[in-house]
């Protein structure tokens, strides 16, 4: 299992009440859902809408269960935001 830092921004920062924090996963898929575990209620809602970096390269439509994370990776978790 990989272990990394998941950052959030913007609404999702706001709605983890925190900027940053572990993950312990071998997919984005089991990240995020480690995460909604962590954060229940506006952050499940928010990461809806969110796009994601790993490592700085765009997930895009993928299947996030076939997405790899990394050892010492970072998880950007991007919502939309107006003017960006």
């Amino acid at each position: 299992m990989a272990a990394g830092t998941i950052r959030f921004w913007a609404a999702a920062k706001a709605a983890a009440g925190t900027a940053e924090e572990p993950y312990a996963a071998d997919t984005l898929a089991e990240a995020l859902d480690a995460v909604r575990e962590r954060h229940p209620g506006e952050l499940t809602r928010v990461l809806q809408r969110c796009s994601f970096l790993i490592d700085g390269d765009p997930v895009g439509t993928r299947d996030h269960g076939t997405v790899r994370l990394a050892e010492g990776g970072t998880v950007e978790v991007l919502p939309p935001f107006a003017g960006g």
